[in-house]
């Protein structure tokens, strides 16, 4: 296949949503790092993926309103997470204890996506919760109690919060001395937090704050921003396999 028609595949199949694979990918290694590696957490990673991309071609079909502009995603990806779920599903039907979770945040994804804002905060916290619930999924399709991973599950969703909060002072609220505000309280509170979770969590977190702190006074591109999320990304996961 040539280069330039690849790339157009590539992009007609996958969402130009580059944040979005830190919030499918950290919860899921974290949950796998604490529970420990089980063969069920293959086929739940690609359901989760799957399901990841079944759900934003979706919700582009609600929020446009022209589902046969996204009907090949859909045929693709939706039997692709129904299989792999449903494998998932027969070996640790426990799992099925998440869907009303999920059912409710997909449900304000939904809602914000038919009114054309799913850029509003409150929907961006309703995908951060769908993203750290998968610390217990994977926990719990590994045999481990939710209590062994409940650290984890606090440091990330303390850190994707306060991620959606500086991303947006940085971002689309540019300039917004409110939101640079919000985003300096919140990771206060979350570094006070993080001492009670360990030191390792304290150190990461204190970053988070100088750099919530520094880097809306700086002339940072949208790409610096998305590299210095990865380089805090991988920070919080050193600070929960270490602790």
């Amino acid at each position: 296949m040539p280069v330039p028609t690849r790339r157009r595949v590539v992009r007609r199949y996958v969402p130009p949503q580059h944040g979005a694979w830190a919030m499918l990918l950290l919860p899921f290694l974290a949950g796998v790092l604490l529970a420990g590696a089980r063969w069920i957490q293959l086929p739940l990673l690609v359901a989760w993926l799957s399901g990841y991309l079944f759900s934003y071609y979706a919700l582009q079909a609600v929020k446009t309103g022209r589902p046969g502009r996204v009907r090949p995603q859909l045929l693709l990806y939706g039997p692709l997470t129904a299989g792999f779920g449903a494998v998932v599903v027969l070996a640790c039907p426990d799992l099925l204890l998440f869907a009303p979770l999920y059912a409710v945040l997909l449900a304000v994804n939904a809602g914000y996506a038919r009114r054309r804002n799913d850029r509003a905060l409150l929907n961006d916290l309703a995908s951060v919760g769908q993203s750290c619930l998968m610390v217990f999924v994977v926990a719990v399709a590994a045999g481990a109690p939710p209590a062994a991973v409940w650290p984890a599950f606090l440091a990330v969703l303390l850190y994707f919060v306060g991620t959606v909060l500086h991303v947006k002072t940085m971002i689309r609220e540019r300039g917004s001395v409110a939101y640079h505000r919000a985003s300096v309280v919140y990771h206060v509170v979350a570094a006070a937090v993080a001492i009670w979770l360990g030191p390792a969590f304290a150190a990461v977190f204190a970053l988070l704050l100088c750099r919530a702190i520094a880097f809306p006074w700086l002339s940072l591109t949208p790409r610096k921003v998305g590299i210095a999320e990865i380089v805090a990304s991988v920070l919080l996961i050193v600070a929960i396999a270490t602790s």
